[in-house]
């Protein structure tokens, strides 16, 4: 495996910690990192953090070994239940809280610590592009986020929202479609 391979493999356990102690947002500075027990305690415990571990081996693999991204893929969807498209890119931390039934495809780009809560579809309605999700954003349960859109940082998507059109940065949207309600105070605990 690749040093930045395994480098990435560990930020997203710690990311995972982080989200599970409370943590949210950004890293402050000032912030101790969690323990390495803590962190191994979550690598091995949650399947979400499984799912990154297979999808970094994927990105690894991706044009360097033939059928293994293909091979690696299957065995995400068998055991997991999710689907996630080879050019997709994930950032650090993203967090999979329940995996069944979400599918990330295309060219879709995921920033770091995102949480999918679950049953949710990131993709394209009309084959004319894939969303980018910011940093930090919440995936209500049953959500759907297409087309060539632009999620902002923070925002929170709620749950069965279809999102067809760009989000601002700190939003809550719901709704089909969905439409922004206000705006989320950075500093307020988000709600999963």
């Amino acid at each position: 495996m690749a040093k930045n391979v395994i480098g990435q493999l560990v930020e997203d356990a710690v990311e995972l910690t982080r989200a599970a102690q409370g943590q949210t947002g950004a890293r402050e500075p000032s912030s101790a990192p969690p323990s390495n027990k803590e962190v191994f305690k979550v690598a091995a415990s949650q399947d979400g953090y499984r799912v990154l571990f297979l999808n970094r081996l994927r990105e690894a693999a991706r044009g360097r070994v033939p059928g293994v991204n293909h091979a690696l893929r299957m065995v995400q969807t068998a055991l997991f239940g999710i689907e996630i498209g080879k050019d997709v890119t994930l950032g650090e931390g993203v967090n999979f809280t329940h995996t069944l039934g979400i599918v990330i495809g295309g060219d879709a780009r995921i920033g770091a610590r995102v949480k999918f809560m679950g049953n949710n579809t990131v993709g394209t309605a009309k084959d004319n592009g894939y969303p980018i999700i910011e940093d930090d954003v919440i995936v209500g349960c049953g959500a759907r986020i297409l087309g060539p859109i632009r999620v902002g940082a923070r925002a929170v998507i709620g749950a069965n929202a279809v999102v067809l059109s760009d989000v601002a940065p700190d939003t809550v949207v719901s709704g089909i479609p969905a439409r922004p309600h206000r705006k989320r105070n950075p500093e307020e605990p988000a709600e999963g």
